[in-house]
């Protein structure tokens, strides 16, 4: 009798630190990636960006949320309106100058696109990393696929939805896709943390294209990996590519900026948003 009450009591106080543990995690907003903000390294290899004072040709916009609220994104519309559209997302310093100017840069490069930065931070951003983790830490992922669907139906039911984003952002990118389900017109993700279960992967109708770090120490080729297994399980177009270079090497305000790869990385990017956005 004795072993059977143990037993009991040993159940219940594992469920009830499996709760904990959920909870913990939806308080961290749930994202793969909150799972490294408790890491310093992880918070080490993200220093200060270098400051930046940029004028952005494009225009802010309000746009309604499904759950009720309200986003801010930053658009660069092409004349006359298209149907063809790029979702950028920010790292986890938020939808700063530079971001601004990525967006700008792809509206150029592309054309005959409008191209939208969201705001999955709400309207903050920081250039302090211990500020950006916690931010990133609590983001809920409910507001996040809210804000998502509030550009997705700017959009319209017409429009060819690709994405991008870097880190945070390139985790989303792929997040973005799979909720634009039949409009998705191709991913791109940054060092981002993919989705790890086949039921977050099953709405997935576009093709991926991964770009990744060698000496990123947690968006790592045992992650990518998986993601690549679970990729081909499910029936999905992922194509990866690695360079020998750290995480955040394609952001130029970064210390850990590398050129060559961010130039070679750029021009693949380009060259897969261009093919599946074309007219």
């Amino acid at each position: 009798m004795k072993n059977i009450f143990l037993l009991s009591f040993a159940m219940l106080t594992l469920l009830s630190l499996t709760r904990c543990t959920s909870d913990t995690v939806a308080e961290q907003g749930g994202d793969a990636m909150a799972k490294f903000v408790a890491d310093d390294n992880f918070t080490k290899a993200h220093e200060a960006p270098q400051a930046i004072d940029y004028q952005g040709r494009g225009k802010m916009l309000d746009l309604r949320t499904p759950d009720g609220g309200m986003t801010k994104v930053y658009v660069v519309e092409t004349a006359p309106r298209t149907t063809k559209y790029l979702f950028v997302i920010h790292e986890w310093w938020g939808l700063n100058d530079q971001i601004k100017r990525e967006t700008d840069r792809l509206a150029d490069e592309l054309g005959n696109v409008t191209v939208v930065a969201l705001d999955l931070y709400d309207g903050k951003e920081t250039d302090n990393p211990d500020e950006a983790g916690k931010i990133m830490g609590s983001v809920k992922p409910e507001r996040s696929e809210a804000i998502v669907k509030g550009a997705l139906a700017y959009a319209g039911k017409d429009g060819e939805v690709a994405t991008i984003g870097w880190c945070f952002g390139g985790g989303w990118s792929l997040r973005s896709s799979i909720l634009a389900g039949e409009r998705a017109a191709g991913c791109v993700m940054y060092y981002g943390m993919p989705v790890e279960k086949a039921e977050e992967l099953a709405g997935l109708q576009t093709d991926v294209l991964g770009i990744f770090a060698k000496q990123d120490k947690w968006i790592n080729e045992e992650v990518i990996g998986k993601f690549e297994t679970l990729a081909k399980a499910t029936g999905k177009k992922v194509e990866n590519h690695w360079f020998d270079a750290e995480h955040a090497f394609a952001n130029p305000t970064s210390p850990r900026y590398n050129e060559a790869a961010a130039q070679e990385a750029n021009a693949m990017a380009l060259a897969f948003l261009r093919e599946r956005l074309k007219d």
